[in-house]
């Protein structure tokens, strides 16, 4: 559809990701396995953090939780979108779904960095400063820390959809990726967008490169300390702490830079990027963190196996 002598858009068209037709099937099969699979990974750290009761008074496992919620949040809001691209037929997405779909996404996506750089925060706490670590980190403090990036994320994704949603669009209405974001949807737009994306680079790069370097000097001193470390068994097991979350961070913040602060330029490998923070992410977490998590593999024994396993462990 679309609309002439500026007619104002009331839908648009996500033209989805580029696949051969001989795959639609077993990529609509594929993504649904990914998102049920996602759904019920991050439900079940969350139930079980919530349920351990060694684990839902812990900083850590705080933060891990909300950080359940966020995956959980981001791959509904993309993911059953992205399917309906391998169905047949037109299906466009009316003006106001864009605008929430741009709003959550960067509002959790925003909350997700500011999450990772708590986490990378705690650890640095627990691993170099172990004797005030309790007094320094308590569960009261890390909710309102998770509360703090919340508000902060709610900030930066209203932010976002304001400036993006302030410009008018009058057609063509085809969104050249999979969900509304920022640099297809101004793509459409029908007046001059260099301001949104100065804007856009410079706040996303602000969060992003602020958060990383957070994480990054959080993590050269947790190194250092773990070096002086004199057995090989608490180094293993220091290493193995942190394993998880570098794994998690290098996995999402590597593709956000690629699409984000990279202004006035459209490539074919973006959408390819995209499904990492949007889909593969989510879906990695919950592995990741039980896989390399010897607490949570623990907890989650307890939690299958009753009251004869809380009793051996």
């Amino acid at each position: 559809m679309q609309r002439v002598n500026h007619t104002l858009l009331t839908e648009f068209i996500l033209t989805g990701i580029p696949y051969p037709l001989r795959l639609r099937t077993f990529l609509f099969v594929f993504f649904l396995l990914i998102y049920i699979l996602t759904q019920l990974g991050n439900l079940l750290i969350l139930v079980t953090v919530w349920m351990d009761p060694q684990l839902h008074a812990r900083p850590m496992y705080i933060f891990l939780g909300v950080l359940s919620i966020i995956d959980m949040g981001i791959s509904s809001i993309i993911v059953p979108r992205l399917m309906m691209n391998f169905t047949l037929g037109i299906k466009p997405i009316p003006f106001a779904g864009c605008v929430a779909q741009l709003y959550f996404y960067h509002c959790l996506g925003s909350t997700q960095c500011f999450l990772y750089t708590l986490m990378a925060y705690d650890r640095y706490l627990a691993i170099c400063r172990p004797l005030r670590y309790p007094v320094l980190m308590t569960a009261k403090l890390s909710t309102l820390l998770a509360a703090g990036a919340w508000v902060a994320g709610s900030i930066h994704g209203a932010l976002q959809a304001i400036l993006t949603f302030r410009l008018s669009y009058c057609g063509p209405n085809q969104v050249d990726y999979f969900f509304c974001d920022i640099p297809a949807v101004l793509r459409l737009a029908c007046a001059d967008t260099t301001v949104n994306e100065l804007v856009t680079f410079v706040d996303i790069g602000v969060v992003v490169a602020s958060c990383f370097s957070l994480i990054l000097l959080s993590y050269i001193q947790i190194i250092r300390a773990i070096l002086r470390i004199r057995t090989a068994d608490g180094r293993r097991r220091a290493f193995s702490t942190c394993g998880a979350h570098v794994t998690v961070v290098t996995v999402y913040y590597v593709p956000c830079a690629f699409i984000y602060l990279r202004p006035g330029t459209n490539s074919p490998l973006d959408g390819a990027a995209a499904l990492f923070p949007t889909a593969i992410t989510p879906f990695l977490n919950p592995l990741i963190y039980t896989l390399r998590n010897q607490e949570v593999k623990l907890a989650l024994k307890r939690m299958i196996g009753g009251p004869r396993t809380k009793s051996k462990v």
